[in-house]
């Protein structure tokens, strides 16, 4: 279950670095580690958890945010919880559900991409 959480996580992650700190064929490197390493759990899932903001992206970007909020919440409770238990088939279920988000994303223009990047990173502030 956590592996399933943390490719959606690193999916983001790598896409936010791509799309800011890559340009044309040229990355700088320690800009592009910054990038990736500047997704926070929490905001990720506060930011995909923002219906009016979320609602205005692609379908595909949608369904990936609220698949990483579910993701999330499944892994808190797998790797918290001692008690949890979950059937083969309902985490089978869930990588398929991963695979097919993930591809639908990588899938979306890069300028929505690049602005889901810019939602779940950067501080909104009120104008």
């Amino acid at each position: 279950m956590s592996s399933s959480y943390y490719a959606l996580f690193h999916c983001l992650a790598k896409n936010c670095a791509d799309l800011l700190a890559r340009t044309g064929t040229h990355t700088s490197r320690p800009a592009w580690r910054q990038a990736y390493r500047a997704l926070q759990h929490g905001t990720a899932k506060s930011r995909c958890e923002q219906r009016d903001v979320m609602r205005r992206f692609p379908n595909p970007i949608q369904d990936f945010g609220n698949l990483f909020v579910e993701m999330q919440r499944k892994r808190h409770t797998a790797d918290y919880d001692p008690d949890a238990q979950f059937r083969k088939s309902d985490v089978v279920t869930d990588i398929d559900r991963v695979e097919d988000v993930v591809a639908r994303f990588s899938r979306v223009a890069a300028t929505e991409r690049r602005a889901l990047a810019i939602h779940v990173l950067l501080a909104q502030r009120k104008s």
